[in-house]
């Protein structure tokens, strides 16, 4: 970083400052704190969180130096729940990434399913192609069972998540179809499933044995062994 990018000594003092307002903001609304789910605590949590992040930058920015503490859930965590109470419909939003790691295990698969479903002689080309060979197998078989059988086809998971948001009214037949994650309003997501390689490093420093994943629940508690749900796309 240049110098001329540099903050000033004084906007780290602002910013520590700013630290130590927030930490005495976050006391008193955990000390006035009226249920579980208060959002005055939410609030000054994700507002000690920024202040935090803000103040661990400028300090590395000007003396290469970081703070000793982390607050977990700050930029990626979900805003305080705005929607409905007793919501009428939601909507399930799921996105699973895999890699083509075995691509003529995922060509003989699709070779597989195209003999056993369209008669000899057909004009069927899809399972000679990797792309035509995804879209055959995703389209044979639902996503859940992708999901178990992964290796079968040649893939290797990696990560994925599942929002549920809640809604006033189900939408109308077709209405999302061209742009199913759009929009997405934050304060409307009851809860959130998150399942990375990431969280198994984290497992793995703190030698814990149990499957990994990362759950941001809003209004419920958390079930360890909920089974994610599955949803048309």
């Amino acid at each position: 970083m240049s110098d001329a990018a540099q903050p000033t000594a004084a906007e780290v003092r602002a910013a520590a400052e700013a630290v130590k307002t927030a930490l005495d903001r976050h006391l008193a609304a955990v000390e006035r704190r009226t249920g579980e789910d208060d959002p005055a605590v939410y609030e000054a949590f994700n507002q000690l969180a920024a202040a935090a992040e803000a103040y661990d930058e400028l300090l590395y920015d000007r003396y290469d130096e970081v703070t000793p503490f982390e607050i977990p859930g700050g930029e990626d965590s979900l805003p305080p729940y705005a929607g409905p109470e007793e919501p009428n419909a939601l909507s399930v939003l799921i996105r699973r990434d895999y890699a083509v790691v075995e691509p003529q295990r995922l060509l003989a698969q699709a070779q597989r399913v195209e003999a056993a479903e369209y008669e000899a002689g057909t004009d069927r080309q899809a399972s000679g192609t990797v792309h035509g060979a995804l879209g055959l197998l995703f389209g044979e078989f639902e996503p859940d069972e992708i999901a178990s059988r992964h290796k079968e086809f040649g893939l290797e998971e990696g990560d994925s998540t599942l929002w549920v948001l809640a809604a006033d009214e189900p939408a109308e037949p077709g209405e999302w179809l061209e742009a199913p994650f759009e929009p997405l309003d934050p304060q409307r997501v009851v809860c959130r499933f998150d399942v990375s390689a990431v969280f198994d490093d984290d497992l793995d420093e703190d030698d814990e044995d149990d499957d990994l994943a990362d759950v941001e629940v809003v209004g419920l508690e958390e079930d360890e062994d909920l089974e994610p749900l599955d949803a048309d796309r």
